[in-house]
């Protein structure tokens, strides 16, 4: 993790994720300028603090595949949590930012028609904060922070 503390990472993750509040979503986005989608937003805020290469694109399996070993039992702040389908729990598909225990950040209500700044605002897909409860299906909290 370069030469800052785990402490001043996750607090420079956290800031740098609130700046893209409002960001409209978009399928495979992964730049404030044309959108966010959901792995595109969770890499940008952590390419600051050296965790992931600043030249690098992956999706919310690769992010998994990346940081499953840190797993931890219940979410906390800096933490990254996973979702799976309704079908296949194991099928990551969905990945946010933990902001504390229960709040959460990332680029949500997209999906692969989602591709405009009007399809954002029809279908409500923004970066924006919610509870991890409130979309289920949840595969695991990882600290990629540890």
């Amino acid at each position: 993790m370069g030469k800052i503390s785990k402490e001043s990472a996750v607090s420079l993750a956290i800031k740098y994720a609130f700046s893209f509040v409002g960001i409209p979503y978009k399928w495979g986005g992964n730049n404030p300028l044309c959108g966010f989608d959901c792995s595109g937003f969770v890499c940008e805020v952590l390419k600051p603090t050296e965790i992931i290469g600043r030249n690098e694109d992956l999706t919310a399996s690769d992010l998994y595949e990346r940081f499953k070993n840190n797993k931890v039992e219940t979410p906390y702040t800096g933490c990254l949590v996973f979702y799976g389908t309704k079908v296949d729990i194991n099928r990551i598909v969905h990945i946010e930012l933990c902001l504390d225990e229960v709040n959460t950040i990332g680029a949500i209500g997209g999906g692969s028609k989602t591709l405009t700044k009007e399809d954002a605002i029809r279908d409500n897909a923004f970066v924006k904060i919610r509870t991890w409860e409130s979309r289920g299906n949840v595969k695991a909290f990882v600290d990629p922070f540890k």
